[in-house]
């Protein structure tokens, strides 16, 4: 590569990665939990922390929400959210969630099946290492790794 096309594809380089944290800057997120669940609210403050505004709402039983927003029972976390029309189940990182809006899969949403050590409130270890899933639209469809977390993606 010339010099001269090396730099001029630093400002658009530049322009992508501003684009991507201006659209989570203040991106609103509904978040769906268990009211004595520390979990779920260390989840939520690093969604905040991630530059997304988040309201909270406390509930005694989440089905009625999963069921909506169509979460395979194989796939529950132990809280539910909602972004831009798409759902995240359980301890969805924050790069996830990013890689979602900026690509705008045809899904359902985002699930983290169980509640993995290391993940968004329940230890926040950048090195921590599950699997994020897609879960599509269609109910008869098995969902697929969509992002590995603890892994350059």
């Amino acid at each position: 590569m010339k010099r001269r096309t090396f730099l001029g594809a630093i400002p658009l380089s530049l322009a992508f990665l501003v684009a991507g944290i201006v659209r989570a800057a203040g991106q609103a997120m509904t978040v769906y939990k268990n009211p004595w669940c520390d979990c779920c609210h260390g989840w939520a403050e690093a969604m905040r922390k991630a530059g997304y505004s988040v309201k909270s709402i406390d509930m005694d039983d989440l089905s009625p929400i999963r069921k909506k927003a169509g979460v395979p029972a194989a796939m529950e976390g132990c809280h539910s959210a909602e972004i831009d029309g798409y759902f995240l189940e359980g301890h969805v990182p924050p790069e996830a969630v990013g890689k979602l809006l900026s690509e705008r899969p045809d899904i359902a949403g985002l699930a983290v099946p169980g509640m993995p050590l290391g993940s968004p409130g329940m230890g926040d270890d950048p090195t921590a290492k599950y699997e994020v899933f897609a879960v599509s639209r269609d109910p008869t469809a098995s969902p697929i790794v969509y992002y590995r977390a603890g892994e350059q993606a």
